[in-house]
């Protein structure tokens, strides 16, 4: 088969011999060079239509936009089956499963020999980062899946414009993807970060096969970065434009299903007319230290992969505004009109639908519609939000940095730390209760330093360290504060309202990084006074409310360091000295 001559190859000598091996292996009757042309992707959606993969929805309400059902077994990450494949167990670190890569490939080049018979290979050239950025990275995703094709589209920028930016280089991510029958004991996600090279069988799931996502944008860019002085970084970032016209950027980083797509298009309370929120990336950021001094970021995608259930015109408005046209629906429910609806929308429950496995539902049902970690795949240019500086080469300044998880107790709703050390600290001991976006049991408190545990692709210990030896880059280090929207009362009861309101936890945020607001310092940090905290407009909250929010109960703090050492002694071999020393300082001061 001649792979070299159709239109959208490459001249590239280096992808067009990787992707002649990868053929021969697979054996597909048919390869086909996506070149990202629009009427590319009317061919594609009319074929995955006809072949039943996605369905499309009612072109009136939703234009543009189609439905896909996964198989029952395949809605979510899974960690048990994603490998971290280095020639030795300690590069990949004791919070990666491990694999030696010679055993792994001879493993999976098993599973993909000939796999692809009676299928079509799709090569998907793309680029993560914005055109002409010395931070954009190139893939190359080679997979039988339509509905990944059309996804990938979405999130990257697919196309000639990958091979533009390539030229004859060698320097590209490497990418193989094989549905297999979908069945979970042949279902492996594994990463060789020595040879940039991801491969990924037996799943369908957007989150195990879009494989520029986590795979190249958190992985494998964990250990470019670390490389090459940079971070890549399960991190939001969102700019922030005040009545005067300042504008300042911030990256969160929090774990999946805890408000990041929320937070990065938060619409202000009328409280705070004037000021606006613009979205640069709801998801990954890679950061870079600039030649003023400063931390620069980049958003690498293209688009949005979020969590559909309780997205609505409160939580969220700018999302649901972008999701009216051209977005693909996963694992949600259909209703007999040809749109679509999930627990948590803006209409109430229909009368009657097909739930996210295609059975009947009515709202008698004992089963939720949706699946809760349910998706839609949305382009960033849909967003009424969307920060102008996006396409910029050269990226965002970043003036703080916030980590946060979802604990009900014990952690306040925002504190700042000391200093980077200590910001450290703070995002490498981060706490989150688990939810439906990863397999496991939901509601569990664990650990997700950075919210990069089951993302980092090398050993834990050592990002720690290289988190620390990136303030020696920085001149001008964004300030590193926490917070914790889903604190509860004592029956049950959010104490902090959230969505918009977040504005005003943002607000001393930017205050205190322009040196605009005080602060009380307490043994986890500075936190803001009742003064220095903008609580006008809010329905029943006063200073009391504020102070169950802020409370700091010591007791429940030593219990929780105690809790560290879940981590802290996997990881201890390869713990920088400052996380054991700050722990102490934390101690003492308690």
């Amino acid at each position: 088969m001649n792979i070299a001559s159709p239109a959208g190859a490459p001249r590239n000598s280096h992808v067009i011999a990787w992707v002649e091996e990868q053929v021969r292996l697979c054996q597909p009757d048919r390869v086909v060079w996506c070149t990202g042309s629009e009427a590319e992707k009317i061919a594609l959606q009319d074929a995955a239509v006809e072949q039943g993969i996605l369905l499309r929805l009612n072109p009136e309400k939703l234009p543009g936009c189609f439905y896909h059902r996964s198989n029952p077994n395949d809605v979510a990450r899974v960690e048990q089956s994603t490998f971290i494949c280095t020639p030795h167990a300690e590069d990949a670190g004791p919070t990666n499963n491990w694999s030696a890569p010679r055993e792994m490939y001879a493993r999976l080049r098993g599973l993909v020999d000939g796999a692809m018979r009676g299928r079509t290979l799709y090569v998907v050239p793309y680029l993560m980062g914005p055109a002409g950025s010395p931070m954009t990275k190139v893939g190359v995703e080679l997979t039988d899946s339509l509905y990944v094709v059309l996804n990938m589209r979405i999130m990257t920028r697919m196309g000639e414009v990958a091979w533009e930016h390539l030229g004859e280089s060698d320097d590209f991510s490497r990418g193989l993807h094989c549905l297999l029958d979908v069945h979970p004991d042949r279902r492996y996600i594994c990463h060789f970060p020595q040879d940039n090279t991801v491969i990924s069988v037996g799943s369908g799931y957007g989150g195990n096969v879009l494989l520029g996502k986590k795979c190249l944008a958190l992985r494998l860019g964990s250990y470019l970065g670390r490389d090459e002085g940079w971070m890549a970084e399960h991190m939001l970032l969102l700019g922030v434009e005040a009545p005067s016209g300042q504008k300042s950027f911030i990256a969160a980083a929090f774990p999946s299903q805890c408000g990041k797509t929320n937070f990065a298009m938060m619409v202000p309370p009328v409280r705070f007319k004037g000021w606006k929120i613009w979205t640069v990336g709801d998801d990954i950021a890679w950061m870079r230290p600039g030649a003023d001094g400063r931390l620069w970021a980049i958003n690498p995608e293209a688009g949005y992969f979020g969590v559909a259930p309780g997205t609505n015109g409160r939580t969220n408005p700018n999302a649901t505004s972008l999701i009216q046209r051209d977005t693909i629906f996963t694992n949600v429910a259909l209703k007999p009109d040809g749109t679509v609806w999930w627990e948590g929308h803006d209409e109430p429950a229909p009368a009657e639908c097909l739930d996210w496995q295609g059975r009947p539902w009515t709202p008698a049902s004992t089963e939720k519609a949706a699946h809760p970690n349910s998706r839609f795949t949305a382009p960033m240019s849909n967003n009424p939000m969307l920060a102008p500086e996006v396409l910029d080469p050269r990226g965002v300044p970043v003036d703080a940095i916030i980590f946060g998880g979802r604990r009900a107790t014990t952690v306040p709703l925002v504190f700042e730390a000391f200093n980077w050390s200590h910001g450290v600290f703070l995002g490498a001991t981060m706490g989150s209760e688990t939810t439906a976006a990863a397999t496991g049991t939901v509601g569990q408190v664990r650990r997700d330093p950075m919210a990069m545990l089951p993302f980092c692709g090398y050993n834990m210990g050592r990002y720690f360290r290289h988190w620390l030896d990136m303030r020696k880059q920085i001149q001008f280090p964004p300030r590193i504060f926490h917070v914790n929207w889903f604190r509860r009362d004592a029956d049950g009861r959010f104490l902090w309202p959230g969505f918009g309101d977040n504005m005003r936890v943002l607000r001393w945020i930017l205050d205190r990084c322009h040196g605009r607001a005080g602060a009380h310092e307490t043994p986890l940090g500075w936190v803001p006074r009742w003064e220095d905290f903008d609580a006008e407009g809010l329905v029943d909250f006063d200073r009391a409310r504020f102070d169950a929010l802020q409370a700091m109960n010591p007791d429940e703090w030593r219990r929780d360091i105690l809790s560290h050492d879940e981590l802290f002694m996997r990881l201890y071999q390869y713990l920088p000295k400052e996380m054991i020393f700050q722990r102490e300082l934390l101690v003492a001061r308690l």
